[in-house]
């Protein structure tokens, strides 16, 4: 999924969970603020203080997307949670070792990373937590039948559309760019041979995979689902009656999925934040923004700086930085990234670490 769903749609599902607003925004925030963390590393302050964040994502055509160590470090964990076949710890799906990395909608994977975010809902990064959780819980729906490493399972042929039209593959629209560099062995990593279809709330499509299985999705119905199930996560976190969204809230979800058809994903999330603002969902109106970099972004408000970069300056210390938006969501991604792969995974007899 993109920008719209897991900044816009995710705000709104929060909001009808019963979270307040700026509650609802540090979620969705942080949820679509893992498709943006891509630096790692330490930082360093003029007091001599330290502190390291990491990635939660990398560029699909970043260089790092060709080690694998990486891939099971930012991919898997963040990305195309394992599924283990949809079957529970202790059974294993047949064939292969790759069935079990294959991405499942809400598998039981999934269901434990959701009860280990929920126990840890007192710590000062909670929702921030949550909002990285809330990310790789609907991804499950997005990413389905791909896996975060390079296998022939995620090779995509014969994309089609609602009507059966053939698409242009990853592969074909890269290769006349980039085949001096990988030329026969175009990375088969995640869902890039896919491009942006299974993140697109309006696409229905069907693709033959590396098994030579064909594949038929459908987003809008799978993306409902995948708010509806969310909504029930937050109402879990709260402690509230689990209920699901209310039907005038998924209805106008659902439309939204219909109007906002367009493919570029900053253009749908527009239309999704013009719409909280004039109160579309009945939620309250409320201007929401989502500064990724630079002036009024996370990072400038804990560290000063509008660089992207920069990692071998000095910054300034300021005690804010230790309760800054910034630091916490790095603090629950570290978090999120030692539960999943060395507390969860092992426990379906995954080890990716």
């Amino acid at each position: 999924m993109q920008i719209d769903l897991h900044h816009g749609m995710t705000w709104v599902v929060a909001r009808a969970a019963g979270f307040i607003e700026q509650e609802a925004e540090i979620i969705a925030h942080a949820s679509q603020y893992v498709d943006d963390a891509t630096n790692y590393g330490h930082i360093e302050f003029d007091n001599g203080a330290a502190y390291e964040r990491i990635a939660t994502a990398h560029k699909m055509l970043d260089y790092k997307n060709l080690d694998s160590l990486k891939n099971m470090k930012v991919w898997v964990p963040f990305h195309f949670l394992p599924g283990n076949g949809g079957l529970p710890a202790g059974q294993n799906p047949s064939g292969s070792f790759i069935q079990k990395l294959v991405c499942k909608p809400h598998s039981y994977v999934a269901k434990d990373m959701i009860t280990e975010c929920i126990a840890d809902k007192a710590r000062p990064y909670g929702l921030h937590r949550l909002g990285i959780t809330s990310h790789v819980f609907i991804d499950t729906w997005g990413h389905q039948g791909f896996a975060g490493i390079q296998h022939k399972v995620n090779k995509v042929n014969e994309i089609k559309d609602l009507n059966g039209e053939a698409e242009e593959t990853w592969s074909e629209h890269i290769s006349e760019y980039f085949s001096d560099i990988f030329q026969d062995d175009i990375p088969s990593l995640g869902h890039g041979q896919a491009l942006s279809h299974p993140d697109q709330p309006h696409q229905v499509w069907s693709y033959i995979n590396g098994l030579d299985e064909k594949v038929v999705r459908d987003n809008p119905s799978d993306f409902l689902v995948a708010a509806d199930e969310l909504c029930k996560v937050y109402q879990a976190y709260r402690g509230k009656e689990i209920t699901g969204l209310g039907e005038s809230v998924k209805q106008e979800i659902a439309q939204c999925f219909i109007e906002f058809n367009m493919d570029d994903g900053e253009v749908r999330h527009q239309l999704w934040l013009d719409a909280i603002k004039t109160d579309r969902f009945g939620l309250g109106a409320y201007t929401l923004t989502y500064i990724a970099k630079g002036e009024g972004s996370w990072k400038h408000q804990a560290l000063g700086t509008t660089r992207a970069k920069g990692d071998d300056d000095s910054y300034p210390f300021r005690r804010e930085f230790l309760t800054s938006n910034w630091k916490y969501f790095h603090d629950a991604a570290k978090k999120h990234r030692l539960c999943v792969i060395d507390d969860i995974l092992p426990r379906y007899g995954i080890c990716v670490s």
